[in-house]
């Protein structure tokens, strides 16, 4: 398949990223993330290793594109859920982050 990555045409198969990223060990996975065999691999790392260009030519999107066309499960960034808020007033909650004063 014929996708486009840092404005240069790259003519991708998956049967060649499998093989490409076949011994590459994936580095720890902060962002978005590709699923290749039964490995999580970073976007960039992936981008690098397929169009041998600098991750810094290539924008996650671009890659995250190509790889979901190829057939591949492309993960986005985690949510991060909020903890709920403290419990008490409002002037028990500013309290406490001001710390207490104790007389001298």
């Amino acid at each position: 398949m014929r996708c486009v990555i840092a404005r240069f045409p790259f003519d991708l198969t998956k049967a060649g990223v499998l093989e490409t990223m076949k011994g590459v060990k994936p580095e720890p996975v902060t962002g978005e993330s590709v699923i290749i065999g039964r490995r999580h691999y970073p976007v960039k790392q992936v981008g690098q290793a397929v169009t041998r260009q600098d991750r810094r030519d290539f924008s996650a999107g671009e890659v995250l594109r190509a790889m979901a066309q190829l057939g591949f499960s492309c993960r986005a960034v985690p949510v991060a859920v909020e903890a709920a808020p403290p419990a008490g007033s409002p002037y028990q909650r500013a309290s406490a982050l001001l710390g207490s004063s104790l007389p001298a």
